[in-house]
């Protein structure tokens, strides 16, 4: 598998297109292969790219409150210890946010909520981009299940994991670094099951993390692979990283099921699409590689 995975399937780094491909050339080439790509003037017609500055923002959804994630460390959605923890979740006008960014305050603040935010809780914004990629709607035959705003710091960080879904991810301004692993590396990619819990910001500042009592467990992965500790997960040795910086102006395409770690230059926005995945042999074949993992390495 390892061998087939290296020179078959892999490219040794994220190939980089110079323009939006056609639907059919684009599902034939990336999206039938499940093999990630950066497409550069894919969204140069968007208004976005030359109006999206503070100044603007301010003016056109200041007043608008909108969802923000903090956190102590900007781990949102992590493993902390033998905790999943999630991050606090606060209502603030978007100018709030925008000085938060540009000034100094207790946690780290990202604007992630997803389940297509954009279009729930800033409307206002979608006439500088567009509600769809066309060529990929065209492509898959479906618009996108959502549609999502990012905005953050440098320190807010989304640990690894994977999304069912075929991603289109646009920076707007600043860049993006993603961390990427192909669905074949699954069984060099450690789960644990962990109990489920919420930061909460006390009144000297600190942070309390604060167990969901009545939850259930949750799946996900404690390996950090900016630092990966080897020595509690050696099987990581034998996963492929791909490393790619997503700049302004530029889309990565990331399949479904990859797993993948973000970081972001401070203040960095981004819009990224959610097409949903099809759940068809490809997907069942990576059903019974998670299952096949789980038992050789002992989790559930």
């Amino acid at each position: 598998l390892r061998w087939d995975l290296n020179y078959l399937y892999l490219n040794k780094s994220v190939p980089h297109l110079e323009g939006p491909p056609e639907p059919l050339q684009f599902y034939r080439d990336w999206i039938g292969p499940n093999k990630p790509c950066i497409i550069r003037n894919a969204f140069s017609h968007w208004p976005a790219l030359s109006r999206w500055t503070p100044i603007y923002l301010r003016e056109k959804i200041g007043s608008k409150v909108i969802s923000v994630a903090v956190t102590p460390n900007g781990y949102a959605d992590a493993v902390a210890g033998d905790r999943f923890v999630m991050p606090e979740e606060r209502q603030m006008s978007f100018s709030s946010v925008l000085d938060i960014i540009e000034g100094t305050k207790t946690g780290v603040f990202y604007v992630q909520k997803q389940c297509s935010n954009l279009l729930q809780e800033l409307p206002e914004l979608v006439d500088d981009l567009e509600p769809h990629v066309p060529w990929m709607s065209t492509a898959l035959g479906k618009s996108p299940d959502a549609v999502n705003f990012w905005l953050g710091e440098a320190n807010a960080v989304t640990s690894m994991h994977k999304d069912p879904y075929e991603n289109l991810y646009c920076v707007i301004s600043g860049e993006k670094h993603f961390i990427l692993l192909p669905p074949t590396d699954r069984p060099f990619v450690p789960y644990g099951l962990y109990q489920s819990a919420v930061y909460q910001e006390q009144d000297g500042g600190e942070f309390k993390v604060i167990d969901n009592v009545d939850s259930h467990k949750v799946a996900w992965i404690p390996l950090d692979p900016l630092d990966p500790d080897l020595e509690r997960f050696p099987q990581y040795r034998l996963a492929r990283p791909l490393c790619c910086t997503v700049k302004a102006g530029e889309m990565l395409y990331l399949p479904s099921l990859w797993f993948h770690h973000v970081r972001q230059s401070h203040g960095c926005i981004a819009v990224n699409f959610w097409y949903d995945m099809e759940y068809d042999i490809k997907y069942n074949y990576f059903q019974l590689l998670e299952s096949l993992s789980e038992v050789a390495n002992g989790s559930s």
